[in-house]
């Protein structure tokens, strides 16, 4: 089973619905036990960098996860689960998970799309990814594939852990991770069948990993 970690940031029922679509077994939780037993943690999130932090810390759910990071249970973080993985945001200053080396800035000012036009902030819509890396999370997806964004920071991880970038005025890292640990900006869950062909792969190497207790 697939535990999405609930810690009262986000888009956690779209996840399950896109999970449970795949027929993967999968549920919502903020239960310490629940989630340490889970085959895999799904680490989701929308709104503030600051008020996920608070939550995290005031909940213990944040030591949760650093736990199954240095076990080596997967877990895969989407959105601003992707960016609070890091050290830092510039969000508020917040000082985050800390995970893996890396952090999360606003987008500038004054941004372009490739026709001259502005490019508003936030990033909301489709885009596709350069990729950086062969990576198993995004086995058999198309190179041309979109993926739904919705997002006003970008991540700044270490180089080595980059998989994917966007264009959006700029190139930014959208995906990077190791193995059994991954983060992605956009949204899987709302990303189509591509989207979904991530969370099955993400799902099939938790199964091959056996770190369920």
């Amino acid at each position: 089973m697939l535990a999405i970690l609930d810690y009262k940031a986000g888009n956690q029922t779209s996840v399950l619905r896109a999970l449970n679509h795949l027929g993967v077994p999968a549920a919502i939780t903020d239960d310490p036990a629940v989630l340490r037993a889970a085959e895999g943690i799904v680490f989701p999130g929308v709104g503030s960098a600051g008020q996920a932090m608070d939550l995290l810390a005031s909940s213990g759910l944040g030591e949760v996860l650093k736990e199954a990071a240095a076990k080596g249970q997967p877990v895969l973080g989407i959105c601003l689960g992707c960016q609070i993985l890091l050290e830092r945001s510039e969000e508020r200053d917040t000082p985050t998970l800390g995970i893996l080396k890396g952090e999360c800035r606003r987008f500038p000012q004054g941004l372009k799309q490739p026709d001259g036009t502005p490019a508003p902030v936030p990033h909301m819509g489709w885009n596709t990814l350069s990729f950086k890396r062969e990576d198993p999370l995004f086995e058999g997806v198309s190179r041309d594939a979109q993926f739904y964004f919705v997002h006003s920071y970008y991540t700044v991880p270490d180089e080595s852990l980059v998989i994917a970038a966007t264009d959006y005025g700029m190139e930014f890292c959208s995906a990077y991770g190791r193995e059994g640990l991954w983060a992605v900006q956009f949204h899987p869950e709302k990303s189509g069948r591509y989207g979904l062909m991530i969370l099955r792969n993400f799902y099939r190497y938790c199964k091959g990993a056996g770190h369920a207790v």
